[in-house]
């Protein structure tokens, strides 16, 4: 892999995975083309994979170094992001960048969806188009289980226990874990079932869940097409993504009273301060109710 294609890798990583808006990836984009100049204009052969943290901190200070923090922090948070995408992707064991630090920045909180609005999207699946089952369910388990869609594309059949009510799905750093699985989309899941054995399957994706009409396992690009098309048929005025899913699935939970730790285990968060940011969303949902219902609100 070279520089080029692994941006081009990390950017629709972003875009599918993370449901970043143009705007970031573009910001993304223009600080990881600044460091790939840097490489270029110095000579320095340096690939994604065996990039050393000396190049790094060289690129900061000729570059940074006369500069607002704030351009710096920014540089700093997209190339580390990088190489946490390659981590995630197994394609290094370590980053870099993981011993610079970057400055505090106040956390832009994720776009989520009510529980309407999440009916709403479930219900504009035409369960009589020929993928329409597939694709319910699709939404059924993003939600109902908070996986991420890596870990949705890559789903076994294999790895669905329907007695215990439970699916194993491989994670960040390539770390299982056991997240359980609720009545509705164990219901779902095994109607699509049904359909799916009626129809032809590749065989190195036998043991695959969700497939395309080729019998292959879908790719995260797909998975990204079928929420947008469904939230374009319900008129939604949030721009959402798989991801979505999963950051509403938290903060239901919390919203119904569910503790940190729990969650923090279903998700697969490494750190649980990444799992608090769902406890803001719920004290935003508070103070809406406050100020609408109550008669010193406003």
């Amino acid at each position: 892999m070279n520089w080029d294609t692994g941006f081009e890798d990390f950017k629709n990583y972003l875009k599918l995975e993370r449901g970043l808006s143009d705007n970031s990836i573009k910001s993304y984009d223009y600080d990881l083309v600044l460091f790939k100049k840097f490489l270029v204009a110095n000579k320095i052969n340096d690939t994604p994979f065996n990039c050393k943290p000396e190049t790094i901190k060289n690129y900061l200070y000729k570059s940074f170094s006369d500069k607002k923090s704030r351009s710096q922090s920014r540089s700093i948070s997209a190339i580390k992001s990088f190489f946490n995408y390659l981590i995630f992707e197994g394609y290094i064991k370590e980053s870099p960048i993981s011993n610079i630090e970057t400055p505090k920045q106040e956390k832009k909180l994720p776009v989520v969806l009510t529980e309407d609005e999440i009916k709403n999207l479930i219900n504009s699946i035409d369960l009589n188009h020929d993928f329409g089952q597939r694709n319910k369910t699709i939404i059924e388990i993003l939600y109902g289980t908070g996986i991420r869609v890596s870990e949705l594309v890559n789903l076994k059949l294999s790895n669905i226990f329907f007695k215990e009510n439970i699916i194993k799905v491989i994670g960040k750093g390539n770390k299982e874990r056991f997240v359980p699985l609720g009545e509705i989309a164990s219901y779902e899941i095994k109607i699509y079932i049904n359909n799916r054995n009626e129809r032809k399957i590749d065989s190195k994706s036998s043991d695959i869940l969700f497939l395309n009409r080729y019998g292959r396992r879908l790719t995260r690009s797909m998975i990204f097409k079928i929420i947008s098309d469904a939230s374009k048929r319900i008129g939604l005025d949030k721009k959402i993504s798989p991801h979505t899913l999963r950051h509403s699935f938290a903060t239901h939970l919390i919203k119904n009273g569910a503790d940190l730790r729990t969650i923090q285990l279903i998700l697969g968060h490494e750190s649980i301060t990444t799992t608090e940011i769902y406890t803001h969303l719920d004290t935003l949902h508070l103070e809406e109710v406050l100020k609408k219902y109550h008669p010193r609100g406003d």
